[in-house]
């Protein structure tokens, strides 16, 4: 399901119709320690994003090319990191599975 973007944000609706707003950034962009909710996408060039992968962290400053599904989002052509900061683990716990139901990113399975 692709999704439109702004000049520097990415808005994703989750299964449960909750809106959030993501933060868009460049893949290979470093990160400092934050908690954060975490889209990986493919930008199809009509400024649409393919979700690749949702994940959740307790700190962004992790690099994302060492992430444990690095192969996939490198096969499913990556291009950019959206960030939502969320603080609490139970928030970003919720949203995480919210939005994976309603985006199925083929790299979360």
């Amino acid at each position: 399901m692709p999704t439109s973007t702004g000049s520097s944000t990415l808005s994703l609706t989750g299964a449960s119709g909750a809106q959030y707003e993501f933060e868009l950034y460049s893949w290979g962009t470093e990160f400092k320690a934050v908690c954060a909710v975490y889209s990986i996408s493919a930008d199809q060039r009509n400024g649409y994003h393919t979700m690749i992968y949702i994940g959740q962290t307790g700190d962004c400053s992790t690099r994302f090319d060492a992430h444990h599904k690095a192969g996939c989002f490198n096969r499913r052509g990556a291009t950019h990191i959206g960030i939502l900061v969320e603080n609490s683990e139970r928030s970003r716990l919720a949203i995480e599975p919210d939005l994976i139901a309603a985006y199925n990113p083929p790299c979360n399975g």
